[in-house]
């Protein structure tokens, strides 16, 4: 662990040459009266340090090659109340930084850190607040030029430098993320085993995160998608406070955060047990479409390929059981299908669920390369609609797993929760 840290941020000071680069972490936050939420550090701040206490910055200083870490000073009286605290002798050992010293010492340290820099990086105009921080260290400076100092004259934003090196995840991460796909894969076995009609969408949602937390995982990698009928056709629905019928599918999104790392995963399946012959179909469409993209997944292949993969299969699904009318590719060309299919194929997956990195970087589609890793998602969503056969009406569907490219291919990592028609129904009527 300690080494990845180093090398990272080793690579990050031979991108900034002589610059220096400040990376503030997360800041607290009130969930209500004097009760925090709990506290997760930032994730390019995790990812360079692997430091999870709050208030914490980490400064790289291009000049000699050296990272430092501002934290929390030790505190026993505090520490009675809220927990160890590193310390910043502790933080230096244990992290592998350079030099570390109180965040109380910030404020006067800067300025002289910045003193004759070329440039500065930092998350430029993410934070109010910080960029006010960081104008005022540059007044510091400035208000020295008679004396021979020199300010920064470049400006850089961090974030998407960072952005670059977390696209490819190392083998520590790639471990890490194989445990939380297996961990919610569990978690979606579980919670089929425990659907029947007349349960609330929340009763299986404690499934879910019964088992995270058992299973060391103790947060959702995002606010779980329990969805019974058509709450199935609101994507980000999160009320899960309905009853779950018999005849109904019931739409689960919902993956855990394992050191820091997302798992992703949605199944479909029906509230009894049995796939009637409506949502038989569409939901063969969708797995057939899921299939095709992921198949999709290679080094070399453009991120566009999955999507226009699904789409083909969706779009002459949507043909086949008269959701609309016309040619595959009339359709494609006219959008018409995203009355029914409105988002996008996957995204990247790592420390955010959503995870950083630009898909199509100077306006061309970026390559898979082995070590990034993906979702697979594709769905179909039908709401009443006069247009549209009734018997399809409250249907929705999505099928999603995680899928790391590797060197000859790609690895779904996921494929534990069943997806498949009999393999649900096995599932199902076995509990």
């Amino acid at each position: 662990m300690h080494q990845s840290l180093v090398d990272r941020r080793q690579q990050l000071l031979a991108a900034i040459g002589d610059a220096v680069a400040i990376l503030p972490t997360a800041p607290e936050a009130v969930r209500n009266a004097d009760a925090n939420y709990p506290y997760r550090a930032d994730s390019h701040f995790l990812y360079l340090t692997g430091f999870a206490e709050p208030e914490a910055v980490l400064v790289l200083d291009g000049r000699r090659g050296k990272s430092l870490l501002f934290c929390r000073a030790k505190n026993p009286d505090m520490e009675i109340w809220e927990g160890f605290r590193h310390g910043p002798q502790a933080a230096a050992e244990a992290f592998a930084f350079d030099e570390a010293y109180a965040i109380d010492e910030l404020e006067q340290r800067l300025p002289e850190l910045l003193a004759d820099v070329p440039a500065l990086y930092w998350p430029l105009g993410r934070s109010a607040g910080w960029d006010a921080r960081i104008a005022g260290w540059l007044g510091v400076v400035r208000s020295r030029a008679r004396l021979g100092v020199d300010a920064p004259a470049q400006f850089g934003d961090l974030l998407p430098l960072i952005d670059e090196m977390r696209l490819l995840k190392d083998e520590r991460e790639q471990a890490i993320l194989l445990r939380a796909g297996q961990v919610s894969a569990e978690a979606h076995v579980r919670a089929m085993q425990a659907t029947r009609p007349g349960k609330y969408e929340y009763e299986i949602e404690a499934e879910l995160l019964y088992h995270f937390v058992r299973n060391g995982a103790r947060q959702p990698a995002y606010e779980s998608i329990v969805a019974g009928g058509g709450n199935a056709c609101t994507l980000h629905y999160a009320a899960n406070n309905a009853r779950l019928n018999d005849g109904e599918l019931l739409l689960i999104d919902a993956g855990c955060e394992f050191m820091g790392y997302a798992g992703d995963i949605t199944r479909t399946f029906p509230v009894n047990g049995r796939f009637s012959q409506p949502q038989r179909d569409l939901y063969e469409v969708v797995l057939a479409a899921q299939l095709a993209a992921i198949a999709a997944v290679q080094p070399g292949a453009t991120l566009d390929a999955p999507g226009d993969a699904a789409l083909r299969v969706l779009v002459q699904g949507m043909l086949d059981y008269q959701l609309l009318q016309g040619s595959v590719d009339g359709v494609i060309e006219s959008g018409d299908y995203r009355r029914f299919y409105m988002h996008g194929i996957g995204h990247f997956l790592g420390l955010d669920v959503h995870d950083v990195g630009l898909r199509r970087p100077g306006g061309q589609w970026r390559q898979f390369q082995p070590g990034m890793c993906t979702t697979i998602e594709p769905g179909l969503y039908v709401r009443p609609d006069d247009r549209v056969p009734a018997a399809f009406h409250h249907i929705g569907i999505r099928i999603e797993d995680n899928v790391l490219v590797t060197a000859t291919g790609r690895h779904v990592y996921t494929d534990a929760a069943p997806k498949r028609i009999d393999d649900i129904e096995a599932l199902m009527q076995a509990s």
